[in-house]
């Protein structure tokens, strides 16, 4: 497939099936894709498109807009994006809870929140040992209801997406204790911790490391840790060294499959790249932007919902994500 396609690409209008957009890299891949399922761009107007999540009881994606400080609702039944949230203190990543509430990582208050039922905003932390989070990124919530999410601080780095201003912490991963509501460092060995998510038996955690953007020689990979007790992490390894464009948020799929978001590769490789449990690239979802995060969705969790840099995208595939 041409970088032109990508670029030349209605998409307003039909694409013959199968969808050039959507590659096998390894046969592994074929399960997945479904012949007459293509890539669709939802809605384009963002600025930087983040944090999807999906409400299947309100039929309706969130999803988050930094740079224009806002959480943005798409509905399945109209098709219209309109703003759930505004100010969101440049909201970045979210997740939902058990109990299906929804908990969003802030840049500029440099807090992670949980919305109520009735709307009341509760702040799970602002703070570790004395000193102010940078700006929360990423999350994801453990069967046990503990809160995981990491702070590499990009909120910081200037006035686009935060206030631009001093890291008071090292970059790290935490863990959000449900019962103490301490929070735990569980790792403070990667240079910019981003993306992450479990594995479906919650035995090990993926963490991508974004520290290229911070200096462009720096390793573009997606880390594996062992989970001791759900709590602590332990053994680790690279699961999947990127090389050209880097990784962002990602889920996994019920066979373990990792869907990454990827940006800052150029057309050939921005978009969603697919990796086996094993670390191989099994394929990949091309876009004409860089992509930031991806979650599933729909009735069926077998709808995979793409945050590009703009544009809100999504594809049916034959999987399905994780619960």
């Amino acid at each position: 497939m041409s970088d032109k396609f990508l670029l030349d690409r209605d998409w307003s209008q039909p694409v013959r099936y199968p969808d050039p957009a959507v590659e096998i890299l390894d046969r592994r891949f074929a399960r997945y894709r479904l012949g007459s399922a293509t890539v669709e761009r939802l809605w384009s107007g963002a600025r930087w498109a983040e944090g999807p999540v999906w409400f299947g009881d309100h039929r309706s994606l969130i999803f988050s807009d930094i740079p224009n400080d806002r959480l943005l609702r798409w509905s399945e039944e109209t098709g219209e994006v309109s703003v759930f949230r505004q100010p969101s203190f440049n909201a970045n990543g979210n997740t939902r809870d058990r109990r299906g509430r929804l908990i969003t990582c802030e840049h500029r208050s440099r807090r992670v929140t949980r919305t109520e039922p009735d709307g009341e905003i509760t702040v799970l932390i602002d703070r570790f040992e004395g000193a102010r989070l940078n700006a929360p990124n990423d999350v994801v919530v453990h069967p046990d209801g503990a809160v995981w999410f990491t702070d590499p601080g990009y909120g910081l780095l200037s006035n686009y997406e935060g206030d631009k201003g001093e890291l008071e912490l090292p970059t790290r991963t935490y863990r959000l204790d449900p019962a103490s509501g301490q929070a735990s460092v569980v790792d403070d060995t990667l240079a910019k911790p981003n993306g992450l998510a479990f594995s479906p038996d919650f035995k090990r955690l993926y963490l991508a490391d974004t520290g290229a953007s911070h200096k462009p020689d720096h390793p573009r990979q997606i880390h594996v840790f062992d989970v001791e007790d759900g709590k602590k992490l332990s053994n680790r390894r690279v699961f999947h060294d990127f090389d050209a464009g880097g990784p962002d948020g990602f889920r996994v799929d019920v066979d373990g499959n990792l869907w990454a978001a990827v940006a800052w590769g150029g057309p050939a490789v921005d978009g969603v790249r697919i990796v086996a449990p094993d670390g191989a690239p099994i394929g990949a979802i091309h876009l004409p932007e860089g992509a930031a995060n991806v979650c599933f969705g729909g009735a069926k969790r077998n709808r995979l919902f793409i945050a590009g840099s703009q544009s809100l995208y999504a594809l049916y595939v034959d999987a399905q994500g994780a619960p």
